[in-house]
């Protein structure tokens, strides 16, 4: 006799649903290389490679006794490295085909910059708009590093600090996918966008670079060269951190959770009107 009892697949888990549960409290060690082993997009099938791997690919992970925690959930914003990072591209994806040409960034701590990343890349190509807006011609780049020399060199540089940039997505993203193309992992790394932390903390009518520089009287020069962008948007990024409540925004998790939050300024002033 046919049994009508239906078979519902598993859900699939995946080590974004680990991650989650990271971010809200620690884990046991061997309950963490448990659900890694159980997550359907491990990369390895031994959990032990697979937390090496988490860890090489910047997720800031630390130990408490027996138990796994996520570095930015207690980490004090004045105690945390800030990687705040900068690109120009000859297009708008890797995954397309196009390419990193100029790549920049500072490290900041602080109030500190306590370190730097600037470097021109070869590249065949570069549309005619785009040595307009970057002033970067393929002259420049005759005698620059690889693309992959680059990438390895700037990813010892970041280690697991958080990854700032004025437009996160595009930066934050084009940088994981030309990692990947190089099978140089991917980023994992926790990541703040410089324009929606500004948001909630400057009053501005936009929140283009070129428009806060201008508004904050930030004399930086080199527009649209990637280091000196990344060097702007630290300034940005700093003012940002002295607008904030420190007594409730303590921890770099809760800067994070505060630049993704509804205290958007522009919309508290449309309410108020």
């Amino acid at each position: 006799m046919k049994s009508n009892r239906r078979i519902v697949p598993k859900p699939q888990f995946k080590l974004q649903n680990v991650l989650q549960r990271l971010l809200k409290e620690p884990i046991l060690y061997t309950e963490f290389l448990e659900l890694l082993k159980e997550a359907s997009d491990a990369f390895y099938e031994t959990p032990e490679l697979e937390f090496e791997l988490l860890l090489s690919n910047g997720l800031p992970l630390e130990f408490d006794g027996d138990f796994v925690y996520i570095k930015t959930t207690r980490t004090p914003i004045e105690e945390q490295t800030f990687c705040i990072v900068d690109i120009e591209t000859n297009g708008g994806s890797a995954k397309k085909g196009y390419q990193i040409i100029e790549l920049g960034a500072v490290k900041y701590k602080n109030g500190q910059i306590i370190g730097k990343f600037e470097s021109l890349v070869y590249a065949k190509e570069i549309p005619p708009y785009v040595q307009e807006v970057t002033k970067i011609n393929l002259k420049m780049l005759e005698n620059a590093p690889r693309l992959e020399k680059v990438l390895q060199e700037f990813k010892v540089f970041l280690e697991d600090d958080v990854f700032v940039a004025h437009d996160i997505k595009f930066d934050y993203t084009f940088i994981s996918d030309s990692f990947e193309k190089f099978h140089l992992g991917k980023l994992l790394n926790r990541k703040i966008c410089s324009i929606d932390l500004a948001k909630r903390t400057i009053e501005s009518e936009k929140y283009g670079l070129s428009f806060l520089k201008e508004l904050l009287n930030i004399e930086v020069d080199n527009h649209h060269r990637a280091y000196y962008d990344a060097l702007t948007t630290t300034i940005v990024f700093e003012k940002s951190l002295s607008n904030i409540d420190s007594s409730k925004i303590r921890t770099v998790e809760d800067l994070i959770s505060f630049s993704k939050s509804d205290n958007v300024i522009n919309n508290h002033k449309k309410e108020n009107k």
